[in-house]
This record gives C-alpha cells, sequence and structure tokens, in this order.
C-alpha cells in the first residue's frame, strides 16, 4: 500500500513536467506549421499583389477564370482585358491570375540551370588542379 502512495507522489512531479514540455511541443508545431503554410502563402500573396498593382497596357494575363487576354486599359481597380479582336471585358484586378507571358519563367529556369551547371564544373575542375599540381 505504501508503495502505490509512495509512486503516487513521485508521478506527480513527473506530470507538472510533462505539461511544461507539451506546450513547448504546441508552440513547435505551431512554429513549423508558420514556416511551411501560413508564411509562403503571404508572400505568394504579396507577389501576387505586386503584379496586379504593375499591370500596363499590353501585358498578356490570364484570369481566375482561365481566359486568356491583353490589358487593354488599366485603371485603379479596374482592368479592360482584350480577349479577342473587338471583345473587350471589364473586370476588377482581382480576377486575374496570372502573367500568360511563357518568356518570363523560361528565363528563369535558364538562369538557374546555368548557375547549377557552373557551380557543378567549378566543384569538378578545382580537385582535378589540385592533382596535377601534384
Amino acid at each position: 500500500m505504501m508503495t502505490i502512495l509512495q509512486a503516487a507522489g513521485a508521478a506527480a512531479p513527473q506530470a507538472a513536467g510533462s505539461s511544461w514540455s507539451m506546450w513547448v511541443m504546441m508552440i513547435a508545431i505551431f512554429a513549423i506549421m508558420w514556416f511551411f503554410m501560413i508564411r509562403p502563402q503571404r508572400k505568394q500573396q504579396k507577389e501576387l499583389q505586386n503584379f496586379r498593382s504593375s499591370l500596363k497596357k499590353g501585358d498578356k494575363v490570364v484570369t481566375v477564370s482561365g481566359v486568356f487576354g491583353t490589358v487593354a486599359e488599366v485603371r485603379e481597380d479596374i482592368v479592360v482585358v482584350e480577349v479577342a479582336k473587338d471583345v473587350k471585358l471589364k473586370m476588377t484586378k482581382d480576377a486575374i491570375a496570372r502573367s500568360a507571358n511563357p518568356a518570363e519563367p523560361a528565363k528563369e529556369q535558364k538562369k538557374s540551370a546555368k548557375e547549377e551547371k557552373k557551380s557543378a564544373e567549378a566543384e569538378v575542375d578545382t580537385p582535378k588542379e589540385e592533382a596535377s599540381k601534384e
């Protein structure tokens, strides 16, 4: 009987410690969730807002409904998109999803591919030069 009471008394301080560790784990989970889910989404929203505010006449865009067109006119919160000859749609800037210009992403991909190739070549060349000096 005494051993049960002693075991219960010894378990009580551990319960307080586990309560503290539970709060640490909850905070850690929230921080991880913020870094991997909330922060990237905010960054993406900010980039989209900057894109929409920088729209100008002649930009090729895609709307959220998937309609391709060219910006014909930009007002404060309204964009007129020409989707065909003499066919213009008036919509809010929030209806513009992305740029339809395929050259922009391709340039970024080419640059990153060239940089990776150069860095890989530099890593490969370095050991060869050291070996030839010896």
